[in-house]
């Protein structure tokens, strides 16, 4: 089986992201008492991530390793916060 390029890599971790994280979630809008982390600020900065690599991908370029690394790992931190707040399974 052939590896994905860099550009389908980055959008297939986009699109799992989009799928798993709770960003439409009312509960994460409001801040609570018992937030281990901060739910919102946590999916604040996914998904301005995301953006950010949906308008490079638009115009053509490509993320190189690292920077699909660094994004899957923010991602897999900012999923075990969701977790711990019960956001997500």
């Amino acid at each position: 089986m052939k590896k994905p390029d860099c550009k389908t890599a980055m959008l297939n971790i986009i699109l799992l992201v989009k799928k798993d994280f709770p960003f439409d979630n009312p509960e994460v809008q409001i801040c609570g008492d018992s937030c281990v982390g901060c739910p919102k600020k946590l999916l604040e900065l996914v998904e301005t991530e995301i953006m950010y690599w949906e308008l490079v991908i638009e115009r053509g370029e490509s993320p190189n390793l690292g920077e699909i690394s660094r994004f899957a790992k923010l991602c897999k931190n900012v999923r075990r916060g969701l977790k711990r707040n019960g956001l997500v399974d």
